[in-house]
């Protein structure tokens, strides 16, 4: 019978290890030119207090090098390399015991990737490591350049975790146990010039440091946090120490107290920032903000512009070449010279009745489709994100069967097609020496399929481009009561299409034959400064608009408004969201319905820090973690202290252990004292009652 046994929390912090598994000490060819310092390798690690390092050099390992630093340092060391492998990244980390049979193939590595340029294969990849069970194997995974599918499915018996690049991906594959176990490391060049030291590490529930029991650790998702006593809530985010939560941060202070001077820190430390910052949303000067505000419009209407019409986009590039008139003399010249041998058949000689003397030469068309075939079943095959979706329906051994077969005949019909031209130039050449000795009639060569070829796809062409000019609202999106409505429509003049070019050029040839699709192409076609790439944009009106709840556009102070809510939508494409006082430019009732509501969205996907002093954020947006900012006197100084804890605490503490009392700060903060807001609930209950 076996008693499972649970240890406390403090006991667990005994067992936390801090590792930082990923760090540079040599300039390769993949590297920027950088010089190694032992000096400032000994601080990082004694500042960060880490417990254990690997150095993984791109595609080499120093083994002098490393002798140095593990006499250097009084914690474990492991030898480890970074391989690029089929264009992605891959950490191998060894037992410090193996490190022979590690060096060999590490030279090996070196000898075969000369360059930024080089690459090894997958395949080769695991010949030259051999039993990759023997090491730890960690490919960068939420983190460019990403491990492909193909790549990690040909050696994920060996991988327990992938490296991410940031707290907000690893807690996002934390909670998805389809994903691999994360890891966060600092990816460091150890220089002189390293003066910020990273916050990017991993801690691991392991009681004894060695390779065996990492790798035991890093394949089980519950022995891996972001910090030590938090575990994944919390994590380091600027270098002197400052944790935050992994979704909303609001904080409060005095005036000049250090609260933006917080967010700038936090700006410059981290990476993948979107930093709202105070006013910057705010209209001062009526028609420039305006302008602003109609080129950010722009903006997002030339990017539905792309994304609706990228399909019409690639069939134009497909018709845009063709010569209808020139196929159709080729059919009349065809045709006229049929009709003149038969009429002059008595000037036959030998020469005319070689075989070669009307032959025609072979279509050698081209592999565009199969390419494409080829392109989407990899596709299908590499992908991470729907991979549940795809094995459901597809099994991927018939996909790769498939793009097996299908690569097959592309190398099949490459070589054909060059057999051919090789063939056609033979007959042209022989065709025209006997033309030159005969004087009969030689019937000119037409491709009577290329003929009708072309004439489908500009039928289909122009079906096409009817249907896409349909009238129709192609999106309508709600951000808070705000609208975003993307609506298509045909062009209705030569004005609109001359405003749409910015050009000083006419349309009016163009527009006369809009209803004719391959005609108008052909018009674009002729009119200076129009690039055949642009061509889509001119064929339907692509309308994007911002409206208020009423239906009606935006006015001057709603712009500020959904600038705000607009730009922390955004913020679910970057890492961390920093918000400077949002209440400076908007009022509370909106604060509260709208961007309150938004930012609590945001940080459930997202670390979200809010600088306030503002009840209707700091107190009823509901926080996951209170920070104060305090300037305090010390000596004949002035310096900046962040005190922290959740927002249920009664005391929040500083990294020098000083304290301070929650309620205290937030009434101070955000109720200008206990007392003032006494009397203002007072006076509120009166007019109430």
């Amino acid at each position: 019978m076996y008693v499972t046994q649970t240890r406390s929390k403090s006991d667990r912090n005994l067992h936390m290890k801090k590792l930082d598994f990923h760090m540079h000490t040599v300039a390769t060819a993949s590297d920027s030119d950088f010089s190694f310092s032992m000096e400032k390798l000994i601080e990082y690690v004694n500042s960060t207090e880490l417990d254990a390092i690997a150095i993984t050099n791109h595609n080499m390992f120093d083994s002098g090098q490393y002798a140095e630093i593990v006499s250097e340092l009084a914690i474990d060391v492991f030898p480890g390399i970074e391989v690029d492998v089929d264009s992605c990244h891959i950490l191998v980390i060894a037992d410090p015991c193996r490190l022979p049979s590690f060096i060999s193939a590490a030279e090996k590595v070196t000898n075969e990737i000369p360059d930024e340029n080089s690459c090894i294969s997958i395949l080769r990849f695991q010949e030259i490591f051999g039993d990759l069970d023997d090491y730890l194997v960690i490919p960068h995974y939420l983190k460019k350049p990403e491990i492909k599918e193909a790549t990690l499915g040909a050696i994920s018996f060996a991988v327990t975790c992938g490296e991410v690049n940031s707290p907000k991906k690893f807690v996002r594959c934390i909670k998805d146990e389809s994903q691999l176990v994360p890891v966060l490391f600092s990816d460091s060049r150890i220089s002189s010039n390293l003066h910020v030291f990273s916050t990017r590490h991993t801690y691991i529930d392991c009681g004894e440091i060695s390779l065996n029991a990492i790798k035991a650790c890093l394949n089980d998702r519950s022995k891996v946090a972001l910090s030590k006593e938090d575990g994944n809530n919390l994590f380091q985010v600027l270098s002197s120490g400052l944790k935050i939560s992994t979704g909303l941060n609001v904080v409060i202070g005095a005036r000049s107290s250090g609260k933006s001077h917080t967010l700038d820190l936090i700006n410059k430390e981290q990476r993948r920032i979107k930093y709202i910052r105070q006013f910057s949303l705010v209209q001062t000067d009526e028609e420039k903000y305006r302008k602003e505000f109609e080129s950010e419009v722009d903006g997002q209407q030339n990017r539905c512009v792309d994304d609706h019409l990228s399909g019409l986009r690639s069939i134009i590039s497909e018709v845009v070449d063709i010569d209808l008139v020139s196929l159709e003399n080729g059919v009349e010249s065809y045709v006229d010279t049929l009709i003149r041998s038969a009429e002059e058949a008595d000037r036959n000689d030998s020469f005319s009745r070689a075989s070669l003397f009307s032959e025609s030469e072979f279509s050698l068309g081209d592999d565009n489709s199969l390419t494409a075939l080829i392109s989407s079943t990899r596709q299908l095959i590499e992908s991470i994100d729907f991979r549940s979706i795809i094995d459901k329906h597809v099994d991927q051994v018939d996909l790769k069967k498939l793009a097996c077969e299908l690569i097959d005949v592309l190398w099949e019909n490459t070589e054909q097609r060059s057999r051919r031209a090789i063939a056609n130039g033979l007959v042209v050449n022989v065709k025209r020496e006997l033309a030159v000795r005969s004087s009969a009639i030689q019937i000119s060569d037409v491709d009577f399929y290329e003929v009708a070829l072309a004439h489908k796809k500009v039928e289909r062409f122009c079906e096409v481009v009817k249907n896409v000019r349909s009238k129709c609202k192609i999106k309508e999106t709600d951000v808070q009561g705000y609208k975003v409505i993307v609506r298509k429509e045909p062009f209705e003049g030569a004005q609109q299409l001359r405003a749409l070019s910015q050009r000083n050029v006419a349309f009016s040839n163009a527009m006369s034959v809009y209803d004719k699709p391959f005609d108008y192409l052909l018009e674009l076609k002729k009119i200076d400064g129009l690039r055949d790439a642009d061509f889509y944009r001119y064929f339907v009106r692509i309308i994007y608009s911002v409206e208020n709840s009423d239906g009606f556009p935006v006015s001057g102070g709603e712009r500020s408004e959904f600038r705000l809510l607009q730009n922390i939508s955004d913020a679910q494409n970057y890492d961390i969201l920093l918000i400077d006082e949002p209440e400076s430019s908007f009022d509370n009732l909106f604060l509260k319905g709208n961007v309150n509501a938004l930012i609590r969205d945001i940080a459930n996907i997202m670390p979200v820090v809010v600088v306030t002093h503002n009840s209707t954020v700091g107190a009823t947006i509901g926080a996951d973690y209170l920070l104060l900012a305090s300037k305090e006197k010390a000596d004949d100084n002035f310096e900046y202290k962040i005190y922290s804890g959740h927002p249920t605490d009664k005391i929040l503490k500083c990294e020098d252990l000083s304290e301070t009392e929650s309620y205290v700060a937030l009434m101070d903060s955000l109720e200008a004292g206990h007392e003032t807001y006494e009397i203002r609930r007072a006076g509120y209950e009166v007019i109430k009652n």
